[in-house]
């Protein structure tokens, strides 16, 4: 029987900075279960990618594993443009705009974030975690669990259980983990699906990233290492997210030209077309027994200000946070009363951002039934009213509320 204090389910992005940041933090023996190996790396970009915002660069800086992410590719962005495709207003942000906000950070070069593919996140935080003795790699699956006095039981078919005296769910929206113990989840569904595949547009993506809201939903040109590449997260009804997905790539390339009125020149498809459906998810508690739910086991929002990896990923650092406490006080990791307060302050964060979300999204709808001129008149009007563009880019960034340690500057300056 394999002894353990924390298992982690799941060896997603998530997962493996949560068994990161705990070795970090603590000398806690850490299990990973995960059956998926790595993806090997291609030399054209993979269509699923992260926009990496500043607090979550802060942590894999902090953990070792930034450098070999910039070693290996990314693009970072120091603007971003919003525009109406109906009317006439915009939203710009540029690096310009709030620099002792951003100079208070490790961000030596001033940019807004980095759009990072998650197969490039995903492999150097593999790598850095099977250079550490204490983290033990499982790629059996689990059959079940089981609760026992002072610990959890891990089955595996035909093999010896595993314990633990904390298991943690990093498993995504479909969590086997909490499945298993019965938690309870809130959940709507947004009745949209998202369209992501990787463009080539002829003007290049000037370091921006563009985002143009349709009738239809938004769409988002997220800027690659390849200066003409952009990967694309289309939010459309289900219905049109398929028609798009079966036309042949003239087809869609004019579509597409037609959705970005020609601000990034012409655009030509150069990869596979992927959709899955978009739905808020979030768990009505994130703690239950010795289980903690994390990332998206624990809540899914929308994509549309590419937050939801980094929400994970404070997740993450705040969970290690809170085991470090109660190693140092010579407490069970387990306590009830210290994990639910984590669970309070990351559920109150994660609701905090779907409803960011939702405000952001039915604000553009209401947007649609106005006239075009009051329609550019609002939004000019929020591009010069620079206390709410600071609110906005702060948010973007990741530097609000209570950040764990690990999720701020080793200055100690946020």
């Amino acid at each position: 029987m394999q002894n353990l204090d924390v298992v982690i389910v799941g060896g997603g992005i998530v997962g493996l900075t949560t068994a990161l940041a705990i070795r970090k933090q603590t000398s806690l023996t850490v299990g990973l279960v995960e059956s998926q190996a790595l993806n090997q790396l291609s030399d054209q970009p993979h269509i699923r990618v992260s926009a990496i915002n500043g607090a979550s660069q802060q942590l894999f800086s902090n953990l070792g594993v930034w450098q070999d992410i910039a070693n290996t590719r990314l693009q970072p962005y120091q603007n971003m443009h919003v525009w109406d495709k109906d009317g006439y207003g915009h939203l710009d942000f540029t690096q310009q705009d709030f620099p002792q906000l951003i100079a208070s950070t490790d961000n030596k070069d001033h940019n807004l974030g980095w759009i990072v593919e998650n197969d490039v996140i995903r492999n150097a935080l593999w790598h850095k975690a099977q250079k550490d003795n204490g983290i033990v790699f499982i790629e059996e699956k689990l059959s079940s669990i089981a609760m026992g006095s002072g610990e959890v039981f891990l089955m595996i078919a035909g093999q010896a259980p595993i314990t633990a005296k904390l298991v943690i769910g990093a498993d995504g929206a479909n969590s086997w983990v909490r499945r298993q113990l019965d938690m309870a989840m809130t959940f709507r569904d947004y009745d949209h699906h998202a369209l992501v595949a990787t463009v080539k547009c002829s003007q290049g993506h000037q370091n921006t990233a563009w985002q143009v809201f349709l009738p239809t939903g938004p769409l988002a040109f997220l800027p690659l290492y390849k200066q003409e590449h952009c990967s694309i997260v289309w939010s459309l009804p289900p219905e049109e997210a398929q028609r798009l997905k079966a036309l042949d790539a003239a087809e869609f390339n004019k579509e597409i030209l037609a959705a970005s009125d020609g601000k990034l020149g012409q655009v030509e498809l150069v990869s596979e077309r992927a959709t899955f459906p978009l739905t808020m998810r979030l768990a009505n508690e994130f703690v239950k027994q010795r289980v903690v739910l994390i990332g998206d086991a624990a809540h899914t929002i929308h994509p549309l200000a590419g937050q939801g990896v980094n929400l994970g990923l404070v997740d993450a650092s705040a969970l290690a946070q809170t085991l470090n406490e109660l190693v140092a006080q010579g407490t069970d990791i387990s306590d009830g009363k210290a994990l639910g307060h984590f669970s309070r302050w990351r559920k109150a964060d994660a609701s905090e951002m779907i409803m960011a979300m939702e405000s952001i999204k039915q604000g553009f709808a209401l947007q649609q039934k106005l006239p075009k001129v009051i329609r550019g008149l609002g939004m000019s009007l929020l591009n010069q009213f620079s206390p709410a563009k600071k609110l906005l880019i702060k948010q973007a960034l990741g530097f609000k509320g209570e950040l764990p340690k690990l999720s701020q500057s080793q200055d100690g300056l946020l």
